[in-house]
């Protein structure tokens, strides 16, 4: 028997999230018994035994955490202190984690990156390149130096949080992927994004100031022609390496 992984999510919007995880399934190559699903905005954060779980991949969301914290409503609040918490034992035992878009964010915040405004990205494709480091990376090894990915963020890392390894790079945004310990993962892009995925975002999310809202149509059309097999093969390395065999 298979530990599950597990799928913490932070939409609040059923479609979205459902898209999400539908398509972490997919393309992890996981199926819905090898998972435990948890949507934190909506019930309070779970206590975490890592002992149960093969890993943990955390998904996107509205919200940042460079939102001034008299700003952030209650929930948002309550939900960064459960990820404070987790990430303080994820860090140290160095557990399996991939932290997407927002699952960045609050790795990077936690462990001393700045996370600011100043590299946003408009939903949609970007192409990155790998440093010397991610060519080297067990999870990024064989990939192409360069890269489509999908994107969609209001804020970034200014830089690698201290002691990480930075391991994708990109002109608009410099911090797309980093590594913290050895199996400890972030992603400023979405693995698991996929065409369908991302024009359901654009929809939902129009007027979350992402993008002028005018530029949505625009935005679906070049979203439809994007083809991200590269990120969503990390994906299904990540979930791989670190499926773990439940003890007898």
């Amino acid at each position: 028997m298979l530990k599950p992984f597990l799928i913490l999510q932070i939409r609040p919007e059923d479609g979205p999230a459902d898209s999400e995880f539908e398509a972490i399934l997919r393309h992890g190559g996981l199926a819905s018994a090898e998972v435990e699903r948890v949507r934190l905005i909506l019930q309070p954060f779970p206590e975490v035994d890592l002992d149960r779980y093969s890993g943990i991949i955390v998904g996107g969301s509205p919200y940042e955490v460079s939102t001034p914290e008299e700003e952030k409503r209650r929930p948002q609040r309550a939900m960064e202190a459960g990820f404070r918490e987790l990430l303080e034992r994820v860090v140290a035992r160095d557990f399996p984690f991939l932290g997407c878009c927002s699952g960045c964010g609050l790795l990077g915040s936690f462990t001393g990156a700045p996370v600011t405004r100043r590299y946003p990205e408009p939903v949609g494709g970007a192409t990155v390149r790998l440093t010397e480091a991610g060519r080297q990376d067990a999870l990024l090894a064989g990939f192409p130096d360069e890269f489509r990915v999908l994107v969609g963020h209001k804020e970034a890392c200014e830089a690698a949080p201290p002691g990480a390894v930075l391991l994708v790079s990109g002109e608009a945004c410099p911090v797309q992927m980093f590594r913290v310990g050895e199996n400890v993962y972030a992603t400023q892009f979405h693995p698991e994004g996929d065409p369908e995925g991302f024009a359901l975002r654009i929809r939902v999310y129009r007027d979350h100031g992402y993008f002028p809202p005018e530029r949505a149509d625009e935005l679906l059309a070049a979203v439809l022609d994007e083809r991200t097999p590269v990120p969503q093969e990390l994906l299904a390395r990540f979930v791989a390496r670190y499926r773990t065999e439940a003890p007898v």
